[in-house]
């Protein structure tokens, strides 16, 4: 008997999740040097010297297992949100949070309501758990809320709102969100996906705090990942009801989050000089990198996010195989059925001009 036929049916659902393409990987096919990565939305600035510290000071107690409960970290950030610890719930990677929801709450046959195109966990977890996807196109690349509520049937168990979206850059302002939650089913979880959090700088941009502190059924999920860049040691957290925290910790795995990951967590939380570095290097990248596209006639969606979502006018695929011989690297649109779009993560000034300078140099090649 082969293991195909021993398999839960519905996990042939899941498509494997593709990262980002590693710049080793890069310069060891290619045999290139100075290779640089834009593709996966990482702060290009690197961890905070707090974090790094932090991190060297914790080197030699590694063969201890981290804390479980994640006491200390959990302490900060309900300080600095101004909510209580047991309103929150540290993970893997806000991944393993997303995992552990699906975990929870879904039974086979339950539906989920989700953008398209968003992050594609939400997809992996509903189809890890059989439950069935209904995906509501974007209007204008933003979420297309009054579609989703539309959408809503008796078995809806979950929506996820990714805000910034991802790929897109784009907001649900706090007026649509104050419609969609109100008189929205008591019986169904919305997932606020916060990862870009903070690069919003809208004054539309909605509160979601309000949401939780107003008994609405939601998680907020925000990461270590993105302005923090903590990407390669996987940790974020969720916040949400005790109720809900509770029922979570109920599928969550024991030490979850390494040793290495909370204090590096932690350190980063108290180093707001490189949370207002980066924020200024993504402001003046993203001008810079807007102008440039203008000046290029290419088509671009506004962003609130530390990427920029653009259209090219070509094969995103071809661009990128010629766009990895200029040593740069690049997401491919085709993954979010938009083949002629890019999604480029805001770098450093260097960066941006690089990548400037190899996109004209390979668009010029490739439209003749």
């Amino acid at each position: 008997m082969e293991l195909i036929e021993l398999i839960r049916r519905n996990i042939l659902e899941i498509k494997p999740y593709v990262p980002g393409k590693p710049i080793e990987e890069v310069e060891r096919e290619l045999g290139l040097t100075n290779v640089i990565k834009m593709a996966s939305n990482e702060n290009p600035l690197g961890p905070g010297k707090k974090a790094i510290e932090a991190m060297q000071d914790a080197a030699a107690k590694m063969h201890l297992y981290p804390d479980g409960n994640c006491y200390y970290l959990k302490r900060e950030l309900a300080c600095k949100i101004g909510i209580k610890e047991e309103n929150i719930i540290i993970g893997n990677g806000s991944d393993e949070i997303l995992k552990m929801l699906g975990e929870t709450f879904f039974n086979s046959g339950d539906e989920c309501i989700m953008a398209s195109p968003t992050f594609s966990e939400y997809e992996f977890v509903a189809n890890l758990m059989d439950a069935k996807i209904v995906k509501i196109p974007l209007k204008d690349f933003r979420h297309d809320l009054p579609k989703m509520r539309e959408a809503i049937t008796n078995k809806t168990k979950m929506i996820f709102i990714c805000s910034p979206n991802n790929p897109t850059g784009t907001i649900v302002t706090k007026e649509e969100l104050d419609k969609f939650f109100d008189g929205l089913p008591e019986n169904i979880v919305v997932v606020l996906d916060e990862a870009y959090y903070e690069y919003a700088d809208s004054p539309d941009y909605h509160q979601s705090l309000e949401y939780l502190q107003a008994g609405k059924n939601v998680i907020i999920l925000r990461t270590f990942s993105k302005i923090y860049a903590l990407g390669g040691l996987r940790i974020g957290y969720g916040l949400a009801s005790q109720e809900m925290i509770a029922l979570l910790n109920r599928v969550r795995e024991p030490f979850n989050v390494n040793q290495m990951a909370q204090v590096a967590a932690l350190a980063s939380l108290k180093d707001d000089q490189h949370v207002e570095e980066s924020l200024r290097i993504n402001r003046e990248g993203k001008d810079f990198l807007i102008n440039e596209f203008q000046g290029m006639d290419l088509s671009y969606v506004p962003t609130q996010a530390n990427f920029i979502f653009l259209q090219i006018g070509v094969d995103s695929k071809a661009f990128f195989q010629e766009m990895l011989k200029e040593g740069i690297i690049i997401r491919t649109g085709d993954i979010f059925g938009l083949p002629d779009f890019i999604r480029v993560t805001i770098g450093t000034a260097e960066q941006n001009q690089r990548f400037i300078e190899g996109a004209k140099k390979v668009l010029k090649k490739l439209k003749g």
